[in-house]
């Protein structure tokens, strides 16, 4: 983890993470990405867009693309309810949301609480996780958010949105 969390990018070496939950399990974001975190609003469909994308929303003037990261993760599908946000961020200079089942918080984490994920975990979404924190009572998932998207899978929604 030697990007954002190293201590030569972080000289307190404590990171801001927004964890939300996909599921039973937590994930965190880091908070410097994040724009806004807003509640589920109307989205548009774009037809020939990816599984994953859900649509477009106007937020504040602005068109912006919407990824289900439920679907982008291969996780099975749920209705959204009160509880569902959409977590905008910027990536790759591009405005994007993604959709969550829930945010929980803020967490002011130790770097040194993250460590690589284990090489022997595999399958659902495991290339877009960055490293494991260990909390007191609970573990936390943190994902790379360049990684959500691929390059050509960039190139498209840029060429559609």
């Amino acid at each position: 983890m030697q990007d954002v969390l190293s201590k030569n990018n972080n000289p307190g070496g404590i990171i801001q993470i927004v964890s939300f939950k996909l599921g039973k399990e937590e994930f965190g974001v880091d908070i410097l990405l994040v724009q806004e975190i807003n509640r589920m609003t109307q989205i548009t469909k774009v037809p020939n867009s990816p599984d994953f994308v859900e649509g477009v929303i106007n937020l504040r003037g602005k068109v912006i693309p919407v990824i289900d990261l439920r679907r982008r993760m291969n996780l099975e599908r749920v209705e959204h309810d009160k509880g569902t946000r959409i977590i905008v961020v910027e990536i790759q200079n591009r405005t994007i949301g993604f959709i969550v089942d829930s945010v929980n918080e803020v967490l002011r984490v130790p770097a040194d609480t993250f460590e690589a994920p284990p090489e022997m975990v595999s399958g659902i979404g495991s290339e877009f996780i960055r490293a494991v924190g260990k909390l007191e009572d609970r573990l936390l998932i943190l994902i790379d958010l360049n990684k959500i998207l691929l390059d050509e899978e960039t190139a498209v929604m840029a060429e559609s949105f």
